[in-house]
Parts: C-alpha cells; structure tokens; sequence
C-alpha cells in the first residue's frame, strides 16, 4: 500500500485516511476549489471547524465533487469541531457546522478546545471582555460539554466523538468520567514539538492522534533543519515530505493544509514510507531540542489559560 493510501482504525472500528486536507485559514473563494481538488486527486479525509468560518465553502467542495461522481459521501471521512461558545449548547453548534457544511453527519466531531466562552457574549465565536480578552466561562466544565457530546452518538449525526488540543492533565480529568473514550485527539505536532507525553498516553488508552500544523509554521526552521534535510535529500523529496511522512510513520494521521493545486497533489503523492534509519535521524534531532531546551509551539490560543502542556511544549 502507498504511503498516500495509509488508513488508521480508531476505537469504534471506522477507519480514518491517515492524510487529510486542512481548511484552517484558508481564505474565502479559495477553500471550495481546494477541497473538491483534493479530493479529485485521492484525498478521502477532508478537516474543517464551526470557527474557521468557511464550512459552506468546504461543503460546496464536498457537494461538487459529489455531484461530479468522484465520490459518494461514504467514502469521505470528514472532521468537524465544536467550538468554544456552543460548549453549553452542543446540539446547536453541530447543527450549524451541519447546515453550513450541506451534510446529514459527519464522521468526526470534536470538542475544539477545553474550555467553554460565554454562549451569550458579545459575539457568537469570538465574544470579549471590555478589556479586549476573550469572554471565558469558567464555571463550564469540559466534562460537562463532553457528556452532551456522547449524547450525540447514536443520533446519526456523528459517527464518532473526540477532542483536540487536550494535554495530559485534562484527559486525566475526563476519561474516569467519560462514557464513550475519545476516539482522537487532535494536536499540533511536528518533530520540533513531538509532545511524547501525549501522544503515548493516547496510544495507551487507544485515542488515535491526529496531527496539525505538521510542517511548523511559515517560515518554520523544520525547513532548513540540517536533520531534516538530510532524511529528504536521501530519499529525494523535500523537507515538507519528510514531515508529512513522519506522522504516519508515528501511527498519527496529519492535516496538510493548502489551496494551491500543485502542493495539494504533491503532498499526497510525494508521501514515503520513513525507514528505522530515517525515524532515528528525526528522533535524535527532537532529542537535541529537548536537551536544549528548544521545543517551539507555534499555535498559541489567546485564550490566557493554561492547557497543562509543558511549557516549552
């Protein structure tokens, strides 16, 4: 099996593609032509967010290729999320990621963030203070939100249920209440940031990992990273290959995020398989970072709250 073709199955039994295409920030006009070329060329899994707000661009990429006979809804495996000010009203929000979407279910829904803001802010998504800080609601429990998310399942709405960007701490919190266990854990992730802690404690309670900003960010020095490049120089690809590559040399699904034809079909098709001797060149760099005390996060919520992530984490 190719690289590209990589599929995971998570704890309910469906199977997730082990690539999939990111809609985070992709601007208006842009992410309908995006999805419904990714799937065009092979993409089968396909990202998206209630907060992102352009789930009726993703939906009129899914519904295209659809139409065009690319694809039947069945074999598309779609992620939505719930965002921060629907926690009290979960029903609700997937309702509008559905309607805004054009779907009747989708495949994944996660709780986008652990914590709750104020469903009767100033603001739908982005309610604030006077001061100018997010509107937190700090007497909503994200175990609370999560018990109305298991009501979910079985509605026909969602196949399954997960979170994203939970450390350690706020699964140790969740799961002795969880009836239903997570079926992923969405997080950043890229050799610069392997977050082991968390990604072995999901391994061990069998919550899949899906990993996003793969590549660092913009500019990001995984680029020109002297190990990097020499994995991607020996295996005549680029440096964006190896780390897509390396999450799923991980077990780890990854959301490569772009609207320009070109790199959407490349990351797909230029995907590897990493060998022991690859694997070990990445893992001696992040151990470097770790020794040095170098780890980066590039996503940064400016919620002002701490997720219990280490702090160079």
């Amino acid at each position: 099996m190719a690289a590209c073709d990589t599929r995971f199955k998570l704890n309910t039994g469906a199977e997730i593609p082990a690539l999939g295409l990111g809609t985070w920030q992709s601007q208006p006009g842009e992410v309908a032509r995006a999805v419904a070329h990714a799937i065009k060329v092979g993409y089968r899994h396909i990202d998206a967010a209630l907060c992102y707000g352009n789930e009726n661009e993703v939906g009129q990429g899914i519904k295209e290729a659809i139409d065009s006979g690319i694809v039947k809804r069945e074999d598309l495996f779609v992620t939505t999320k719930l965002w921060c000010s629907f926690h009290a009203r979960v029903e609700e929000g997937l309702q509008q990621s559905l309607t805004d979407l054009g779907l009747d279910y989708v495949d994944l829904y996660l709780m986008h963030w652990p914590l709750a803001m104020n469903p009767k802010g100033n603001h739908n998504i982005f309610p604030k203070l006077p001061d100018g800080s997010r509107d937190i609601d700090h007497s909503h429990s994200h175990v609370t939100t999560w018990k109305s998310m298991e009501k979910l399942v079985g509605t026909g709405k969602v196949k399954a249920i997960g979170v994203s960007n939970y450390s350690v701490q706020y699964l140790e919190e969740l799961l002795p209440q969880a009836t239903i266990i997570p079926a992923a854990n969405q997080i950043e992730n890229h050799p610069s940031l392997p977050q082991q802690e968390i990604v072995d404690f999901c391994k061990q309670k069998g919550i899949h990992i899906t990993a996003y900003s793969p590549l660092g960010s913009t500019g990001s020095p995984l680029f020109t990273a002297e190990p990097i490049v020499s994995v991607a120089n020996k295996r005549g690809v680029t440096p964006a290959t190896v780390l897509l590559s390396w999450h799923i040399a991980r077990g780890s699904s990854v959301l490569a995020k772009s609207v320009t034809p070109a790199r959407i079909e490349a990351n797909r098709a230029d995907l590897i398989k990493l060998d022991a001797e690859d694997l070990a060149t990445i893992q001696k760099y992040s151990d470097q970072l770790k020794a040095e005390n170098k780890f980066q996060r590039f996503v940064f919520p400016p919620f002002g709250v701490n997720f219990g992530f280490p702090d160079k984490q």
